[in-house]
């Protein structure tokens, strides 16, 4: 799909509206660059090409995405952004050295954190996403991880205040359910540090979420927003995340209370669309992989959200030459669903 088809098909001031829409009622409509992380492009280029569609803000959730830490770079990054009308929101990835996914090659976790407040400020973004891990750090005890990453934000925590920058840690990758993220931000200090909620990673963990949302809201920052769809079987539950719209965990009802509960902050699509992952969990031996202090009142509702649905059959691989487009199909049909959800 060629950009003026992506144009057409999102029309860009109904997109323009919806952005003025969620200013206006609660948050700011904006892409999570993950969305578009097989395009090869630079930072500029992204910028360009959200701008073309009206979005306000443009989440660069990992540095790679920025291309580059350099002052130089960054504030010609930041002054492009601002010369479009729109928002940076810079983040990076694991924040606690103790998780699989820290990468000790660029230094502790504290000097990396440091690098990227700098580059927030530089770029005139008001937080610094992070996130603690996956789902494979609940296998060797997610509250031991809990207590590192909040080592780590404590020890940045002078750093950042003096910057006036927050950090928002994201529920990812199935690292964490809404209140053992709580526990992390309310241990590191909620002035300093909050949360990038993402609606599709909950049911990574087990979760609803709406529940996700309800826990969490207090603390949101800024958003990551995915559909996703479950399914029971005989062996636990299955979990695919969708196009928007194309789930069955009530995406339209998340929008709604989301705008409700954290007004005028961004909801920016992340649009992943993925095959079916396996949640066995009627085997005994799959609660002794890190679920161990799921709380059964809650994985009620999660197993209420998959009664809901219907088995799908696998889609068929998507060809490396059209990866790129289809990521830009997948988005263009989100936008264009949540534009006529909300009726802007």
């Amino acid at each position: 799909m060629r950009r003026r088809t992506l144009l057409a098909g999102l029309g860009a001031p109904g997109i323009a509206t919806l952005s003025a829409a969620g200013a206006a009622a609660g948050p700011r409509l904006g892409v999570d660059l993950f969305s578009l992380r097989g395009q090869g492009w630079d930072a500029f280029q992204f910028l360009d090409y959200c701008s073309k569609w009206g979005a306000q803000v443009v989440h660069f959730s990992e540095i790679r995405f920025l291309g580059s830490l350099e002052d130089d770079h960054v504030r010609k990054v930041g002054a492009h952004a601002s010369n479009l009308g729109i928002e940076l929101e810079i983040g990076m990835r694991s924040i606690c050295p103790t998780s699989t996914l820290f990468d000790p090659k660029q230094g502790t976790a504290e000097e990396q954190v440091a690098r990227v407040i700098r580059a927030a400020t530089l770029a005139k973004s008001k937080i610094v996403r992070a996130f603690l891990g996956s789902a494979a750090d609940r296998k060797t005890g997610i509250e031991q991880h809990i207590e590192n990453a909040v080592k780590t934000l404590r020890n940045v925590r002078s750093r950042a205040a003096d910057a006036g920058i927050r950090i928002a840690i994201e529920n990812h990758a199935g690292d964490m359910q809404a209140r053992e993220l709580k526990t992390l931000v309310e241990g590191a200090g909620t002035d300093v540090v909050g949360v990038c909620l993402d609606s599709g990673n909950p049911c990574w963990t087990l979760e609803d979420p709406h529940l996700t949302l309800e826990t969490l809201a207090p603390y949101v920052l800024t958003s990551h927003i995915r559909d996703s769809y479950l399914w029971n079987t005989p062996e636990g539950t299955m979990v695919r995340w969708v196009r928007m719209g194309e789930g069955n965990v009530d995406i339209g009802r998340f929008l709604r209370r989301f705008m409700e509960l954290c007004p005028g902050k961004a909801m920016s699509l992340e649009v992943i669309v993925t095959g079916a992952r396996p949640y066995a969990w009627r085997k005994p031996e799959f609660w002794q992989q890190g679920y161990q202090s799921v709380r059964a009142a809650e994985f009620v509702r999660f197993l209420a959200i998959a009664d809901t649905g219907k088995p799908q059959q696998p889609a068929p691989p998507v060809p490396k030459e059209r990866a790129a487009e289809v990521e830009r199909e997948d988005l263009e049909a989100s936008a264009k669903w949540t534009r006529e959800f909300l009726k802007v």
